[in-house]
């Protein structure tokens, strides 16, 4: 086991993931959804969440910006910092997943690296991951919170497609163009794969 822990051991309880399933209907997995800054991310998942809402299907929502409030309010915006930011998120979603909840983790997460260390931890088929496709250009006319301006400024440093690298996925598995559509749409895109692909079905 890694890390600096000593003298622990993983304690196995009764109660299953896959009787959480049974009691909830469905099965749970992660959502990974990554982009820029301002490409639509929160947006979109607030509307997948409302969708699956409405089908009685337990959802959370895993938000980089409500994290660093809480659980990472203290990292900054250094390329370690980012990485530990993945890290402690994807840790988190595990957990909630483990727990039976469909979990949907809206973060920039630039390196290619960290999300696959992420996607590494959960069992095959429950890391599915989404781009959320802008360009750079609009992303920076959309700003809603001025950050890109700042950026620009010099008033913010590392910022994800100003000053630091953001490197999107080669083979994600659900390719959202949101520049192209609307937010509605781009969630009924995301829901329509997850049916297509049975990852609601516990009879598999």
């Amino acid at each position: 086991m890694e890390g600096n822990a000593k003298n622990i051991s993983f304690h196995p309880f009764e109660i299953t993931k896959h009787q959480r399933f049974q009691m909830n209907k469905h099965r749970s997995f992660v959502l990974w959804v990554t982009g820029l800054s301002a490409s639509g991310k929160s947006s979109i998942a607030n509307e997948v969440e409302k969708q699956l809402y409405e089908r009685n299907i337990r959802t959370i929502i895993l938000d980089g910006d409500n994290l660093r409030c809480g659980l990472n309010r203290d990292l900054g915006f250094s390329m370690e910092d980012r990485s530990e930011n993945v890290r402690r998120t994807s840790e988190a979603a595990k957990l909630l997943v483990d727990a039976g909840t469909v979990t949907i983790v809206t973060l920039v997460s630039p390196l290619r690296i960290d999300r696959e260390k992420a996607r590494a931890i959960f069992e095959e088929g429950e890391f599915v991951e989404v781009f959320i496709s802008c360009p750079l250009d609009v992303c920076e006319e959309r700003d809603p919170k001025g950050l890109y301006k700042k950026a620009r400024e010099g008033k913010i440093s590392e910022f994800t497609g100003i000053t630091a690298p953001y490197e999107q996925p080669q083979n994600p598995e659900i390719y959202v163009s949101s520049y192209r559509q609307s937010i509605r749409e781009s969630a009924k895109q995301i829901i329509a794969y997850l049916d297509d692909h049975h990852h609601f079905s516990i009879k598999l």
